[in-house]
């Protein structure tokens, strides 16, 4: 089954490290994504010319030694998109690995092997992460997380991003109603609020100003404050990647596929002009997210606009894919809010899914929320299924 898939890179095992503490994980398999150190092999980062360019790793990556000494099996390393620069999850050197929803469909990267390895049952979770179910989430966190004090508690308000389900091409019904549904059952209609997130973006975010001609047609993408903050997003994205990998670039001139081959070099001869309003712009979206939610409300949004796109699209084709899906990736991208994608099966054949936002550090609330509510989705996303039959 793994080969048909095509998610892994290596597959080895690397069995649980003893451990004087409770093994909260044992009986679980993991898989790496290629950009985690493993002692004994090259971390080659998607990349062949990466790969024959630097060395063997003398160390395993701490997050990977924890979730060991918690009791779980690592059975290989995963394929992902080069150098973790795109969406996609396509590469042209070892294969791309099959959505196992629709295999004429990118698996979504920059972790396609990972979600790929999860989405087929190949294993139980795996790193970049992705897990079989929300109690093997939680699991994976409680050991990985930070031990967090506080009480967890009940959401105070759960907010619908209005403009943002907007975006979606496929019924909004089919995503937002699920989880208004499920949400009432649990907590009452007291505690949803629905507000067009854009606006409140632009109100509060001053420093975005510099940004609100940029990033394309905002018509065509319907949130000019989203579309906005996306552009701020790929410059620092562009920013970090040069001082990271620029000099290595500019050296090997390694091979790289369709429009990642572009982002790169972009990014490689980037200025750094507008880096000061960029972070400006991220802590003003930080305070402002913060103050909306306080320490324990919730952001829904759409994951992605839409269905996958087909495999082997033309990269001018993607730009619209990658331009409406950045307007969503961008909250949580520029104010480093935690973010849980939720699946709610399919519409068409096709995997939709909707996403939670939280304060920024409360990643085990968010998680104990989303194990919660589970159950319940569950039974409503069954619902909608069969009506849409």
């Amino acid at each position: 089954m793994e080969s048909d898939y095509g998610a892994f890179m290596e597959k080895f095992t690397l069995s649980p490290s003893s451990s004087s503490g409770e093994l909260s994980l044992t009986g679980l398999n993991f898989a790496v994504k290629e950009i985690f150190d493993v002692e004994g092999f090259v971390t080659g980062f998607g990349n062949p010319d990466w790969a024959r360019t630097h060395t063997t790793a003398n160390s395993t990556a701490p997050a990977v030694l924890a979730l060991l000494r918690a009791g779980a099996t690592c059975v290989g390393r995963t394929v992902m998109d080069e150098m973790a620069y795109s969406i996609n999850g396509e590469n042209i050197h070892y294969g791309t690995p099959r959505n196992p929803c629709s295999a004429d469909r990118v698996p979504g990267g920059s972790s396609s092997g990972s979600a790929v390895a999860v989405g087929a049952n190949i294993v139980d979770f795996s790193l970049g992460w992705f897990a079989r179910d929300p109690a093997i989430l939680k699991r994976v966190g409680d050991v990985l997380l930070p031990t967090v004090d506080a009480p967890l508690a009940n959401p105070s308000s759960i907010i619908f991003a209005e403009d943002c389900f907007k975006l979606l091409n496929i019924p909004i019904d089919r995503v937002k109603q699920v989880l208004v549904n499920t949400l009432e059952k649990l907590f009452g209609g007291q505690v949803l609020k629905y507000m067009d997130i854009g606006n409140y973006v632009e109100e509060n975010v001053s420093s975005l100003k510099h940004f609100m001609s940029q990033g394309g047609d905002a018509k065509e993408y319907s949130i000019p404050s989203l579309v906005a903050l996306s552009s701020a997003m790929r410059l620092l994205q562009r920013y970090e990647f040069k001082i990271n990998h620029g000099e290595w670039v500019s050296s090997t001139k390694p091979i790289l596929g369709p429009g990642i081959n572009e982002r790169v070099w972009e990014a490689v001869r980037a200025t750094d002009d507008k880096i000061d309003i960029c972070h400006s712009v991220r802590t003003e979206l930080r305070a402002a997210l913060a103050s909306l939610l306080g320490d324990v409300g919730i952001l829904a949004i759409p994951t992605v606009p839409g269905p996958p796109p087909k495999l082997q699209t033309e990269p001018s084709t993607l730009e619209t894919f990658r331009a409406r899906a950045f307007s969503l990736l961008s909250i949580a991208g520029v104010s480093g809010f935690c973010q849980v994608s939720i699946p709610l099966g399919l519409y068409d054949d096709l995997p939709v899914s909707v996403s939670l936002l939280a304060k920024h550090g409360s990643d085990m609330f968010l998680m104990s929320l989303v194990e919660n509510l589970c159950p319940t989705l569950k039974e409503h996303i069954d619902a909608a299924t069969r009506s849409s039959l």
